[in-house]
């Protein structure tokens, strides 16, 4: 019997800018740019390229144009060995792609293009990929497609994660509820798990009964709350690094946790790694540029806890 691949990311790969002004402009006006850097994005992709940097067998599922296969990126992907076999290509629309543009307040103003991200809505699950792994992360993309496949993922008795991100707002409360109910792990920052109790009505607990056996909060530099019917609730430190760039790092942390969580470690344990690889992917400027080794993680994760 074929050994089973490690984790499959469903969800977006981006292209993002990174832009930064003095100031924004007023309607009709234009801003001189400061800096402006093209780097590679998306959650899914991101959860995928860093679970392979770390050593794992992962696998992507995203909406993106033609000119993505063959593109720089995409080539990095297979460098990393990141299956990409049931990528949707998209013969009318563009790789999604991000414009993240911050003033010298801090404030920042995003714009996002759908693109090829469309077509995830009439697409097909792809039910033969997902037999090929152990785990499936439905990170940021489209709602109707994250639900069709967390309930294929389901019936194929896969470890199923969620994390909406962003896309929380997309989500209608049955839509999320669903989503939730075919999740094993539900991840989200303190803001996002807040946003999704006050929208089901539930507390951690209920949240719990909804389905997913484990909440994972992550709190910044705070650190992270993990819990868990049979454990109860478990509070990891961060390991703290001035942040040059944050973007990624949840991102990080969720691969991270899995590809400890997959292979027999605790819960306290995957946290632990999960915070190491993040204190990496924080220290430059953008979402895939200083990723790990598992070396080098584990060394960290040693010496600071």
């Amino acid at each position: 019997m074929t050994k089973k691949k490690d984790l499959l990311a469903i969800g977006h790969t981006a292209l993002d800018y990174i832009i930064t002004v003095d100031e924004f402009p007023k309607a009709n006006n234009s801003a001189p740019m400061k800096t402006m850097l093209h780097l590679n994005g998306g959650a899914a992709a991101n959860v995928a390229m860093i679970g392979a940097s770390l050593g794992m067998k992962t696998g992507l599922v995203s909406a993106v144009g033609k000119e993505f296969i063959g593109s720089h990126y995409h080539n990095e992907m297979t460098r990393l060995g990141v299956d990409t076999e049931a990528m949707i290509i998209s013969e009318t629309e563009s790789t999604p792609t991000a414009f993240v543009m911050t003033n010298k307040n801090e404030d920042q103003i995003s714009y996002f293009y759908w693109g090829a991200g469309k077509d995830f809505h009439d697409s097909e699950v792809p039910r033969e990929k997902i037999r090929e792994f152990k785990a499936v992360h439905l990170a940021t993309g489209d709602p109707h497609f994250n639900c069709k496949s967390g309930i294929v993922a389901k019936e194929e008795e896969r470890l199923v994660s969620f994390d909406p991100g962003q896309d929380l707002g997309m989500y209608s409360p049955k839509k999320l509820k669903e989503v939730i109910s075919n999740s094993n792990i539900l991840f989200g920052n303190h803001h996002e798990i807040k946003r999704i109790q006050d929208s089901l009505g539930v507390d951690i607990n209920g949240l719990m009964e909804l389905g997913p056996e484990i909440v994972v909060k992550s709190c910044g530099k705070e650190g992270s709350f993990i819990y868990n019917v049979d454990e109860g609730k478990i509070q990891i430190d961060a390991i703290y690094r001035p942040a040059v760039d944050p973007t990624g790092a949840g991102d990080s942390f969720r691969s991270s946790f899995i590809s400890q969580f997959i292979n027999g470690k605790s819960l306290e344990e995957s946290a632990k790694f999960a915070s190491s690889v993040s204190s990496f992917v924080v220290e430059k400027q953008g979402c895939q540029t200083n990723m790990p080794s598992y070396e080098e993680a584990y060394e960290r994760m040693v010496d600071f806890y």
